[in-house]
């Protein structure tokens, strides 16, 4: 979709380079939100580890570094700016700012 409309991006693979937890919390800090609003809950991990969404920030955010899957996606980010794109469309916005 983005290569369709132009938009020049960098795909990065968050099995193979997974975000850390300071690269998390900036993450967080873009997009406005707790960890909880960014928490895959039908994830497989989050069920295996028994996690209810309600977990302090800081064990949130260490799970999602050591669990990827957990962290909602895909984000776009430009500068300061950060959109979780569901739906897709929502990175468009980023280009269009």
């Amino acid at each position: 979709m983005l290569q369709d409309e132009g938009v020049e991006f960098e795909y990065r693979d968050y099995k193979k380079n997974p975000l850390t937890e300071p690269e998390i919390r900036g993450l967080l800090e873009r997009l406005g939100v707790a960890p909880g609003e960014v928490l895959r809950r039908r994830d497989r991990a989050f069920r295996e580890l028994g996690l209810t969404g309600e977990e302090a920030e800081d064990r949130l955010i260490a799970f999602m570094a050591e669990h990827p899957t957990l962290l909602e996606r895909p984000i776009g980010i430009v500068g300061d700016r950060a959109v979780v794109g569901r739906p897709p469309a929502r990175l468009l916005t980023l280009a269009a700012e």
